[in-house]
């Protein structure tokens, strides 16, 4: 079925070719089929709003193409990236079994496309396949391990040039190349600022000394780590 943001929309789990190894993609195939029956795919276009945090729980929504921004905002209107998920990740898992708020804000970065569960459904369906159930306890236990890295980045790094070396070590860890590691920036520098708790411009200024002292290099939307142990040096890695 086409869609109106530039990708084929895939309805089908089953015969999905943009399953991954993660969470429900490789649930064994009765387990998929029944999940396949109670979710609803549709397409979002880039600054969709999914969820607000604060918001009652409606339900799960499950990524399989395009990225995501969860953040969370305080009352002055300071906004705090969380992550970026990426394809294969389920958001509002936590509030939806739960039954508490939604505590975080879900905005899509780029057209996606996502399948949706409604909340009564998604906890049947926990409730009759236990190993769905299993997947669901490993996908909080990672987001759990996630925020606390993230809590640990930003408490214990002294510094911004140090929070946006540790930012960029992990976005080029998967790197095919470890000598010159290389990684697609799809995020402004507003919202890198964001990630790390510190403002644009001072964003803006580390990037251009590390471009100077031949740190790293972005060039259009490619950022280059021509020098990785300065990077690893400023961590303390």
């Amino acid at each position: 079925m086409g869609a109106p943001y530039g990708f084929e929309l895939v309805e089908n789990c089953v015969i999905c070719k943009l399953r991954s190894d993660s969470f429900f993609c490789s649930l064994p195939k009765a387990t998929l089929e029944a999940f396949d029956r109670i979710k609803y795919t549709a397409s979002y276009p880039a600054g969709a709003v999914l969820f607000v945090e604060g918001q009652s729980p409606r339900g799960i929504y499950m990524l399989c193409k395009g990225r995501v921004k969860l953040s969370t905002t305080s009352a002055e209107g300071k906004t705090l990236i969380l992550k970026i998920a990426q394809p294969g990740e389920v958001l509002g898992m936590h509030a939806t079994v739960s039954g508490t708020p939604y505590e975080i804000t879900a905005e899509t970065g780029q057209p996606c496309q996502l399948n949706f569960v409604k909340r009564e459904d998604f906890l049947n369906f926990l409730q009759k396949h236990g190993d769905a159930c299993l997947k669901a306890a490993q996908h909080l236990s990672k987001d759990c391990q996630t925020a606390y890295q993230q809590i640990r980045s930003l408490g214990l790094s002294h510094s911004a040039p140090e929070r946006l070396a540790r930012l960029l070590l992990e976005w080029t860890a998967a790197s095919p190349d470890q000598r010159e590691p290389k990684v697609k920036l799809a995020l402004t520098h507003e919202e890198i600022a964001q990630i790390i708790g510190t403002s644009r411009e001072t964003v803006t200024r580390v990037l251009a000394d590390f471009r100077k002292r031949q740190i790293a290099v972005l060039k259009g939307s490619t950022l280059t780590i021509r020098n990785k142990p300065i990077l690893e040096k400023l961590v303390g890695a």
